[in-house]
């Protein structure tokens, strides 16, 4: 909220705006399970306790920004209220994206039967249902503003993986775009829980809500290497084809930021490379 974090290997920064004139910085180490237990790095089992790492750091970052914006405006967020807000957000996601689309597919089971056809028009309400969700908030103009910091981080990101001064004309001039991006990691989660559940066969309408929420490590674990497949050989023609798509959807959550933004984006990732230099 009206920041960015940007997170290096020992280190991650949350810059925020919290007034026109004030950027506030935190900056703290960090350290994953993968560095102290080896096996966690194997293939499909990183993807997983990266999202899980990802997910508690971004909920600290989260509670730590919304606290700056409001207490810039005189009020606070409690501990119980950002625990409820998370914990409501976890579940209605899983309904929305995975449950919902299941009891959707299971309408039609008369006209489309068997399993492929209803894992293929499962797939299909998911991405609908994303999308629509998507459009939706983007009329929010809170969400509007998040999105904007979105772009700037890219562009940041981008100015950086360019070897260029960290400055507000040189990022201005990237795109808003990455093939990192987080937008076309749940794109590959999408299209991956298509294959993914088609694999189990027939199940009743019991069995396969259950199964979409045991496999989702699953299915996070295998889209998390697909990204970083196609984030690390964008040169290749096939990574670009397979990557578009993921692009395409970024033109959704990332906006055009102003100066003002990208120098909170800025200030973020150079506490990092600072931190990461000590």
């Amino acid at each position: 909220i009206e920041g960015v974090m940007m997170r290096g290997k020992k280190n991650m920064a949350v810059a925020v705006r919290r007034t026109p004139e004030e950027i506030v910085l935190k900056s703290q180490d960090v350290s994953s399970l993968m560095e102290r237990y080896r096996i966690l790095k194997l293939p499909f089992l990183r993807g997983f306790i990266a999202l899980i790492e990802s997910l508690v750091i971004g909920v600290k970052t989260l509670a730590y920004s919304a606290n700056q914006v409001v207490e810039g405006e005189g009020e606070t967020i409690t501990p119980l209220e950002m625990g409820l807000s998370v914990t409501f957000a976890l579940v209605a996601g899983t309904v929305l994206f995975f449950l919902l689309p299941v009891g959707l597919a299971h309408l039609f089971l008369a006209y489309i039967p068997g399993s492929f056809l209803q894992n293929l028009l499962e797939g299909v309400f998911r991405v609908l249902i994303f999308l629509l969700y998507v459009v939706a908030i983007s009329a929010m103009k809170d969400i509007q503003r998040v999105f904007e910091y979105h772009g700037a981080e890219h562009k940041t990101i981008h100015t950086y993986e360019a070897g260029e001064d960290l400055i507000v004309e040189n990022a201005r001039k990237y795109s808003t775009l990455h093939p990192r991006c987080g937008t076309s990691f749940l794109l590959f989660v999408m299209i991956i829980s298509i294959l993914v559940f088609s694999v189990l066969g027939d199940l009743d309408l019991k069995a396969r809500l259950l199964s979409r929420v045991l496999l989702l490590p699953v299915v996070a674990g295998i889209s998390y290497e697909f990204l970083k497949f196609t984030g690390k050989y964008q040169h290749l023609l096939v990574t670009k084809i397979l990557s578009a798509p993921g692009l395409w959807l970024q033109k959704l959550t990332t906006r055009e930021p102003d100066d003002s933004q990208l120098e909170v984006a800025i200030c973020a990732l150079q506490k990092v490379l600072e931190a990461e230099e000590c």
